[in-house]
């Protein structure tokens, strides 16, 4: 039970129950002993193996058990329902001890349909479209137990959305004439959502089966292997003696732990419960602690390479490779995390707050370069590995992995033999003070193996090019082998004897990470499919035209409102929904609107800026009150209350609002279009500081606490900073225009991966007149005819007139909204004349140092007092 405080406002959660609050959002609330327990172990065992089965190279080197893309989709999610029904009870009231008989049934009933496609495959193949009554009963059947399972794992806000949906594919006509379609009988409706791959068993749930179980499965192994509490130690080491220090902690730490985790309320209660009482003890306000907790924990789903799984979805729904997406996340997922990091040392300076003693102290260059080395250690490794050895590659060709396979086994024994001579790291208990902080060199050097399984995947993804699936599975299997070894080396340099105890160890230590991984990828499972619920509707009735229809009409064609309205929308959308779900459905719903009516305004930009601006806003749900469990736990932890929680988490969040409508605008900050190092750098410091600033501004503090006219400067330093073109664009004209005729000359002489800006007309198929620009990837440099190709395009000539001729279906050139018979009217280049738009970072820096000048005798003053 919950425990209050003498504050009737503030209420408290033991260990236990906050245990309890992430077993029932991630991994079911059931713990069963005896027989059951056993089952359900052996369950989430098979899922583990069936997964690392069909992504190892295996099968088809041996020729059994090939499985292809739908029957692997019908499996998985078999496994998903039945362990959904299983794991998590159906009511509070519900037994936690055991699965009562009833749930034994709905898990087997929902297997075998989930299964259908699995077991039946050849039938269904031999009559596509001509369902018979056992295949709509099955359907009919299984999409009731899946909405059910959906309630367990997710909560209603999933169901009712999903309900909606479905009752928008059945009653099309009696809907307002702005949304309304022809319907669908229940044969074709159940056929397209459940014996087809337009449904349920769509590209989301083909994602979820791929990728990201693997990658889910590798964040629980590496938890299970102490990598969490060794980030969390090392952030208290390195950045605990600062003002607000552990609260500095936890923001690096959760980013940490976001690295490998897809659940920010996992987050929040693994690093928060050692986190916030910390913060608290140097003076954090209780509300203020968790907040930060919160908003560090719900960024980590921003943060590659997971992105709470996102990452992999986008790689399907943009068409671009797994590498480019993470690289254009990482810029505003780091910025982000440096504007909350410069937040919690605003409130450390207005509170006069400092941080937790050391026993030696620090000189402040080695804290300098421990603070960079932190902020951007994966960064860091990525460049090391990809520069200072991708040489291997070049050498040895095809066998460097197995060269790079011997140095990884080498490094691990010298590391964990090195490591050896420092003491196990152990986190402090709930309610236990922390006197001085940990040494830095001993708290690193007793974990750094827990890099070495990160490395792999990042030397499988960026030099060896392995897809993401074969790349997680080798690092996997990897960290599989650190999981059994590990204790067992440590055992051996330490010299503590008991080798075959700390072997049983290993081996108990892998099974326990095998089911959690299975364990935390129900809900994820469950959400990739109901989601597929949504995007079948879309398939089916054409609502994402609707959707379309109505913002354009609510926004009466202004760009900026237009933005608002689907920011808001994702914001609604969002609420209740896993991070998997929540983009699924906002970019399913809302991405093509901004595309759509972006490009009529002349808003041209690739969709990985679309995709990303629909999940930032999609994600920010999880923050907002009431829904947001996340700030729940948090307030548990820190005896305040969860609504006050949650609107500072709220205010602390508005740094990640505002950077989707920053580069929407200014795709440099995703590292797009940027053309030298100098260009790189410039970008990444402008960013950085402009978030900062927003953060200075929004918080009413810089050096000094802010007058309404700094604030509004520091804004307008923000808005120059992050969007220059804007202020260019007021003076130059950004674009030349061209005939469409010289378009193959252009597209020729077009850099490697280069854009170009087109604008068509035509009527598309559904008889509407069409006027838009599009931006056309142009990938690998070569003759125009195939990089047009490439993306899937054929043009024609006619005297002056350029038409499409064809459009390949599934390309590119087909997700940008082309089709055969637009015409092509003009092309637009970058203007000449125009002077670089970097120019007017140089007004917005003198206006930040009018600002400090200003603000800058009132900190001198406020100083002075302080030592009087």
């Amino acid at each position: 039970m919950t425990r209050k405080n003498d504050n009737k406002d503030n209420f408290e959660l033991s260990d236990e129950e906050l245990q309890k609050i992430v077993a029932e959002a991630d991994t079911g609330g059931r713990k069963p002993t005896g027989l059951t327990a056993n089952v359900l172990l052996v369950v989430a065992l098979a899922w583990s193996l069936f997964q690392l089965w069909i992504a190892s190279p295996l099968p088809f080197s041996l020729g059994m058990f090939v499985f292809n893309d739908t029957e692997a989709r019908a499996i998985h999610l078999a496994f998903a329902v039945f362990l959904a029904f299983a794991a998590y009870p159906a009511l509070k009231r519900s037994p936690r001890d055991r699965v009562p008989i009833q749930d034994w049934l709905l898990a087997g009933a929902g297997a075998y349909c989930a299964a259908y496609l699995f077991l039946f495959y050849r039938e269904l193949s031999t009559r596509p479209g001509l369902p018979t009554d056992m295949d709509i009963a099955t359907a009919v059947v299984g999409l009731t137990l899946l909405l059910e399972a959906a309630r367990r794992a997710l909560g209603l806000p999933m169901v009712i959305l999903a309900v909606v949906f479905l009752c928008y594919i059945f009653f099309g006509p009696y809907m307002p004439d702005v949304i309304a379609h022809r319907g669908a009988s229940l044969a074709k409706g159940m056929s397209h959502m459940w014996l087809t791959t337009e449904g349920v068993f769509g590209v989301a749930l083909g994602v979820s089966t791929s990728f990201i179980f693997l990658f889910v499965l590798f964040g629980a192994l590496l938890e299970t292997a102490g990598a969490g509490a060794y980030f969390i130690k090392s952030a208290i080491a390195l950045l605990g003696h600062m003002r607000g220090g552990p609260a500095k902690a936890a923001v690096v730490a959760s980013a940490s732990t976001g690295l490998i985790s897809g659940s920010s309320i996992a987050n929040v209660v693994t690093t928060g419960t050692f986190t916030i009482p910390l913060m608290k003890s140097v003076g954090y306000r209780a509300d203020k602690a968790a907040s930060v907790e919160v908003a560090s924990s719900v960024n980590g789903q921003i943060m590659p390479p997971v992105m709470g799984a996102a990452a992999f979805l986008m790689v399907e729904y943009v068409g671009i490779t797994y590498v480019q997406v993470m690289k254009h996340a990482i810029l505003p997922a780091l910025i982000s995390y440096i504007a909350l990091f410069y937040i919690v040392h605003l409130e450390a300076l207005k509170m006069d707050l400092k941080g937790l003693p050391r026993r030696e102290p620090l000189p402040w260059q080695k804290a300098v370069i421990t603070t960079l080395m932190t902020f951007s250690g994966l960064v860091i490794l990525s460049a090391v590995i990809y520069w200072g050895f991708g040489w291997i590659k070049d050498l040895f060709g095809d066998g460097a992995f197995i060269v790079v396979g011997v140095l990884m086994l080498i490094a691990y024994i010298f590391i964990v033999r090195h490591g050896a001579k420092y003491p196990e790291l152990h986190l402090e208990k709930p309610g236990e003070t922390m006197e001085y902080l940990p040494e830095i060199g001993p708290t690193l050097k007793s974990g750094l193996h827990f890099l070495l399984p990160v490395a792999a995947l990042i030397w499988n993804l960026m030099v060896e090019q392995l897809s993401p699936a074969l790349s997680a599975f080798w690092a996997t299997l990897f960290l599989m082998f650190i999981l059994v070894t590990q204790r067992p080396l440590f055992a051996l340099f330490r010299g503590t004897g008991a080798l075959g105890a700390a072997t049983r160890q290993g081996f108990h230590d892998l099974l326990s990470g095998l089911v959690t991984g299975a364990r935390n990828m129900i809900g994820i499972g469950i959400a990739t499919a109901t989601a597929g619920v949504i995007v079948g509707t879309v398939t089916l009735t054409g609502i994402g035209l609707a959707m379309t229809e109505l913002v354009e009409v609510l926004s009466g064609g202004n760009l900026m409102i237009m933005l608002v309205l689907v920011a808001v929308i994702c914001l609604i959308l969002g609420m209740g929904l896993p991070t998997t779900a929540n983009y699924i459905v906002v970019s399913s719903l809302m991405a093509p609107v901004i595309v759509e009516l972006g490009a009529q305004s002349g808003l041209l930009v690739p969709l990985i800026a679309v995709h990303l601006f629909v999940f930032y806003f999609g994600l920010m749900a999880d923050v907002t009150p009431p829904v947001g469990l996340a700030s729940y736990a948090a307030a548990g932890i820190a005896k305040s209350d969860p609504i006050r929680t949650g609107l500072t988490a709220f205010g602390y969040s508005l740094r990640t609002a505002v950077l989707p409508f920053m580069f929407i605008f200014n795709t440099q900050l995703l590292l797009i279009g940027i053309d030298s190092s100098f260009q790189l750098v410039l970008t990444i410091v402008t960013a950085t500081v402009a978030s900062m600033m927003f953060a200075a501004a929004t918080q009413g503090f810089f050096i000094a606490r802010n007058r309404i006219h700094e604030t509004i400067l520091l804004l307008l330093v923000t808005f120059t900073l992050f969007r220059p073109g804007f202020w260019m664009d007021m003076l130059y004209p950004p674009y030349d225009e061209v005939a469409p005729t010289e378009l193959s000359r252009l597209v020729e002489e077009a850099p490697r991966n280069g854009k170009l800006r087109i604008w068509i007309e035509g009527m598309s198929l559904e008889g509407r007149d069409i006027s838009k620009g599009v931006l056309l990837p142009l990938g690998e440099r070569g003759p125009a005819r195939e990089r047009l190709n490439a993306m899937g395009l054929t043009v024609m000539s006619l005297g002056d007139d350029v038409q499409i001729a064809a459009v390949r279906f599934g390309s590119q050139a087909e997700k940008l909204g082309l089709e055969q018979g637009f015409t092509i009217t003009t092309i637009e280049l970058p203007s000449g004349e125009r002077p670089a738009k970097e120019w007017m970072f140089v007004p917005a820096f003198v206006l930040l140092g009018l600002v400090y000048a200003m603000q800058k005798p009132r900190q001198r003053r406020r100083e002075t007092e302080a030592e009087a």
